[in-house]
């Protein structure tokens, strides 16, 4: 094993532990919001990421969240399932729909397939505020069964009801089953064929690949992991609206995405956290975000074009210009 992979192991196991003490510290309950907000837009960024690296770009991506989402609320408030349960099969419901609507989407190349998700990520948002009676429509939804307490016999007991720091944890340990197992789709066989299909597609054709059908499962596990992200979400906020999976969601998907840098693994994560942290630093301008997030993009594609992820590498090459 040479220096490079201890290094990154090494940053790995800081990284998890800081994770893991971090509510051990002095912190403000909104200080643990943001970072429950950062590991679901780091586990939807990275199923995104997913579908980009099979050469697909998705623009509704957030509908599938929302899908994710409503699924897990409604089935808890009409059925009375236990959260537990409906946080499964909400992502299940997602991948589902992502199978049936991906044979038919999957089939498009490049602008095509952008505008095509982008257009059922409106739909989805229609359907919502239209069906009342079952999401609320453009009021929310609310009222629906949350995680409450966990007895653990003769250990603990653990009360998402009073505190952050339950939902902080479990969100942590979703990402973390998330990011293991994206990365061991994307180091598989079935990821170099996506990276294939990417590259070129005839080719990867003339070699007994199909294209249509790894897509389509490119497709359904990124809408899984965004579904679980969705259904997370709600058992955590407990109020579900529309607009929080709407086309502005999405498109902040992509932004995340590609800012962070989609070359690299890691990109999607410094992406979620550099760009969801800059409007929490400063809540005054926070109606600007748009803007910054444009400013922040111009700054990428001219001195970063790497991403987020190739900062240091960009650092690099300055210095050495002048040293």
């Amino acid at each position: 094993m040479n220096w490079k992979n201890l290094r990154k192991i090494f940053l790995y196991a800081i990284l998890i532990v800081f994770s893991l003490l971090l509510p051990l510290f002095p912190v403000t309950p909104y200080f643990i919001h943001v970072c429950i907000m950062i590991l679901m837009y780091v586990i939807a960024t990275s199923s995104l990421r997913t579908i980009y690296i099979s050469g697909q770009v998705s623009v509704g991506h957030a509908a599938f969240m929302g899908i994710g989402a409503y699924t897990s609320a409604v089935l808890s408030l009409r059925i009375g399932w236990t959260p537990w349960i409906t946080m499964l099969v909400g992502p299940l419901a997602a991948m589902v729909i992502g199978v049936l609507s991906g044979y038919l989407f999957c089939r498009l190349r490049a602008i095509y397939f952008s505008m095509i998700t982008f257009f059922f990520g409106i739909g989805v948002w229609s359907v919502i505020r239209m069906l009342v009676s079952v999401t609320g429509g453009q009021s929310g939804l609310v009222g629906f069964p949350r995680l409450r307490i966990i007895h653990m016999p003769g250990l603990m007991e653990i009360n998402f009801a009073t505190s952050k720091i339950p939902y902080y944890y479990l969100f942590l340990v979703l990402t973390f089953i998330t990011l293991l197992a994206l990365y061991r789709f994307e180091h598989s066989r079935t990821g170099m064929n996506w990276m294939a299909i990417a590259q070129s597609p005839l080719v990867a054709s003339s070699i007994g690949i199909s294209e249509t059908k790894f897509r389509v499962l490119a497709f359904a596990v990124g809408c899984f992991f965004v579904g679980l992200a969705g259904s997370a979400y709600a058992n955590y906020s407990g109020v579900l609206s529309p607009g929080s999976f709407g086309l502005l969601p999405s498109i902040y998907l992509v932004i995340y995405m590609l800012l962070g840098g989609v070359s690299s693994f890691a990109g999607p994560i410094i992406g979620v956290i550099v760009l969801v942290a800059i409007p929490e630093l400063f809540r005054a301008l926070k109606e600007f975000t748009p803007f910054i997030f444009g400013g922040i993009m111009i700054l990428v594609i001219f001195l970063m074009p790497q991403g987020l992820a190739g900062l240091s590498q960009t650092v690099k090459s300055l210095l050495s210009r002048f040293f």
